[in-house]
């Protein structure tokens, strides 16, 4: 369903990897060679399960041990009792293999086109319109990897920008469109352009919203991509 490049950087455990338990549901690995940031992450897959990747320090603080019984609700348990907190998790959505299709048999709107360094005062104007929180939540900027912009009347309404992920072939992006110009279809239309610029580089885009952000979950349905599960990090102030 999902292109190999996604399960495959998901899925399939590292060579430095060890399991500590595994069930129908629920899994832990741990991994040495995890990145700080990235130190204890949970996957949960849309069909129901659960995969647990942490650093050895991370297991020894919640007191795993290679063999121990443990459940999710047991696991997450144990993390408030160490006081090592969550981030909160986003959505994952991916286009499938054939969203992929139809997608790259599309051509881009004549209001889309990439934008470069030249367009730095449009862009400018843009962020200026735009609301701080937008600019926060979207995470458009000019000098990602690739950057794509939409215009009505002459103005730059909607911007889509996105860079490489975790050294992986994905290509993570952010949207955001101005307030006035919502409900036109400008983000379905840019996150299709920028995604097939993805493809054609040989990257998956990936596109990664809050649970609770409603808008955003619409808007990557209206964009064709489908979930493929949450993703839950460690908080970047957890001291373990």
């Amino acid at each position: 369903m999902f292109p190999s490049a996604i399960t495959d950087f998901w899925l399939t455990p590292s060579p430095t990897s060890r399991l500590l338990h595994e069930d129908d549901v629920f899994s832990v690995t741990v991994d040495a060679a995890l990145d700080e940031d990235e130190r204890l992450t949970i996957l949960t897959t849309t069909d129901g399960k659960t995969r647990v990747l942490l650093a050895p320090a991370v297991a020894e603080a919640v007191g795993l041990e290679s063999g121990q019984p443990v459940d999710e609700a047991g696991f997450r348990q144990q993390l408030e009792k160490s006081g090592i907190p969550l981030h909160g998790a986003d959505n994952l959505f991916y286009f499938t293999d054939e969203a992929r299709e139809t997608l790259l048999g599309e051509p881009d709107a004549p209001s889309i086109r990439p934008l470069t360094e030249a367009d730095a005062d449009v862009f400018g104007q843009f962020e200026e319109a735009a609301s701080e929180q937008d600019l926060d939540d979207a995470s458009v900027e000019l000098d990602h990897w690739a950057v794509y912009g939409a215009f009505e009347d002459g103005q730059l309404v909607c911007v889509a920008s996105m860079y490489p992920w975790d050294d992986a072939p994905l290509a993570d992006l952010g949207v955001l469109t101005l307030p006035p110009y919502r409900g036109k279809g400008h983000a379905r239309r840019l996150v299709r352009a920028i995604s097939r610029h993805a493809l054609a580089r040989e990257h998956e885009p990936q596109y990664r919203c809050q649970l609770d952000n409603h808008a955003s979950v619409a808007a990557a349905a209206s964009a064709g991509l489908t979930r493929f599960g949450t993703w839950d990090i460690v908080s970047p102030d957890a001291d373990a």
